[in-house]
């Protein structure tokens, strides 16, 4: 029986797919052209026509996996009370962990030389919608609005950094991890002071 012959579009989907598990293992530097043409049962010549190299290929995977996240997070972001924003998109990050791990791992990698779109990139543009939810909240609570991007900073900072410890130690379950991010996140925005002061400094004062 005569084994039919993929596609180039199968087969650049088959390249892709063995390369992102080839880097999630070993990174972009510690892969290599030969590895991830015998994983996928090939020549290192088809790699090459159809990505220029290692470099194009894990350009190509890291874009597609970069706007599949960002897609996620902005859809969790997109409606609903701020309290529910959050909790969707905690969720949302620690599934994608969960489900895409090979990813995620590629994404808080370095990038490769010369490619803008990074991790960091993403959660700029996370940063810059949860401010603008923060925004309004502050407005509505007579808080200073412009101190949104300082508090959106400190939400994303601690989820993305929440999320990539959990991606080692997978327990407890996403569930109690999001819980317990929310209930920091929440409890602390529902407590906030309008002029908050270190108490280190009140401390000192009253030393001297």
């Amino acid at each position: 029986m005569v084994r039919q012959r993929m596609t180039g579009k199968r087969r650049r989907e088959q390249l892709i797919s063995v390369g992102r598990e080839v880097f999630a293992e070993r990174g972009v530097d510690g892969s290599s052209v030969e590895e991830i043409a015998q994983r996928a049962g090939v020549s290192k010549p088809v790699v090459y026509e159809h990505f220029g190299g290692k470099e194009g290929l894990y350009a190509v995977i890291v874009d597609r996996e970069m706007l599949a996240l960002e897609r996620v997070i902005t859809d969790a972001l997109k409606d609903g009370p701020w309290r529910a924003r959050i909790e969707q998109a905690t969720m949302a990050l620690l599934t994608y962990v969960e489900e895409e791990t090979d990813a995620f791992l590629i994404l808080v990698r370095d990038q490769v030389p010369g490619e803008e779109r990074s991790y960091s990139t993403l959660l700029n543009t996370a940063v810059s919608q949860v401010t603008h939810i923060l925004g309004k909240a502050f407005e509505h609570r007579g808080l200073n609005p412009e101190l949104a991007e300082l508090y959106g900073q400190a939400l994303v900072g601690m989820v993305s950094n929440t999320a990539q410890w959990w991606l080692d130690e997978r327990k407890p379950e996403k569930e109690i991890v999001a819980a317990h991010i929310v209930n920091l996140c929440w409890n602390g925005l529902r407590g906030m002071e309008a002029a908050p002061k270190l108490e280190l400094e009140n401390s000192e004062v009253g030393d001297e």
